[in-house]
């Protein structure tokens, strides 16, 4: 049995069954003690989530920029100010529960570390943000293959010609993550992934990358290039790398996300966000 008091070093050899067997809890306890590493297939059932933590000045800018664009920043939860735990990761910590966060000093990657509370200022505020990995157990289920996860690699992802709707101070382009789809299984991802809108919902865009304005799928601006096999299409999803990107162009004093691809595992259940 895998507990939580479970090592690094053990955790590094987990199998994939293993991984997606592990609780919530379980899964945050390692992390907790250094663990970090992507988490794609981790806990199955349960829902991922983005991060986007900003000083209270800066949060009703946040929470305008993802009222404004619900599609790459649905909000599955708000912590006030200094609150590191909530109903999402009951008995967890914020600040430590994460494999690894980014730390941005007016708009600068300044740290990557694997705990936050260095970082840790009580005018924070947290926002948690819905993950497109909450899906990808539907679409496996479906035997729709998932290629980051066989290819053993952090999801790609890539910034956009697109524009987010502006608010206040916050201001920058659509991200998007991308999975190879075989051509005659694109309708049925399509169709899955639309029945969980609170966690990015339907593909933003089917086909030619050139038309995101993306020059290089072997080149993404996050993450880690997939292999695209013959007969198989790009198919590209809303991210909640975005406010990140945001962040980077919009040059907040401070502002603190997950390092892409490094999810907070939460208590909620994929089925929570299931629209039948």
């Amino acid at each position: 049995m895998i507990t939580p008091a479970t090592s690094p070093a053990h955790a590094g050899v987990l199998t994939p069954a293993e991984r997606a067997a592990l609780s919530p809890a379980a899964a945050r306890a390692l992390f907790r003690t250094g663990l970090a590493t992507p988490t794609a297939g981790w806990s199955s059932g349960f829902t991922q989530a983005n991060l986007i933590i900003v000083p209270r000045e800066q949060a009703f800018d946040v929470l305008l920029f993802a009222q404004r664009n619900p599609k790459p920043c649905p909000i599955l939860g708000v912590l006030e100010a200094g609150v590191t735990s909530g109903p999402l990761l009951v008995g967890g910590d914020i600040r430590t529960d994460v494999g690894r966060y980014t730390v941005y000093e007016n708009g600068v990657l300044v740290a990557e570390p694997t705990d936050l509370r260095e970082w840790w200022r009580p005018d924070l505020v947290t926002f948690i943000v819905g993950c497109s990995f909450t899906f990808e157990a539907a679409l496996q289920r479906a035997g729709i293959p998932i290629a980051h996860i066989e290819q053993g690699r952090n999801v790609p992802m890539y910034r956009t010609n697109v524009r987010c709707a502006p608010a206040g101070d916050m201001a920058g382009p659509l991200v998007v993550s991308m999975r190879p789809i075989a051509a005659d299984r694109v309708a049925d991802a399509v169709r899955i992934t639309a029945q969980y809108p609170a966690v990015h919902g339907a593909p933003v865009h089917v086909g030619d990358p050139g038309a995101l304005g993306i020059r290089d799928l072997c080149t993404p601006d996050f993450g880690e290039a997939v292999t695209v096999p013959p007969g198989y299409v790009p198919v590209f999803w809303a991210c909640g790398v975005t406010p990140q990107a945001a962040v980077m162009e919009s040059r907040p004093p401070l502002a603190i996300g997950h390092a892409p691809g490094h999810m907070l595992i939460t208590d909620a259940r994929d089925s929570d966000y299931l629209v039948a």
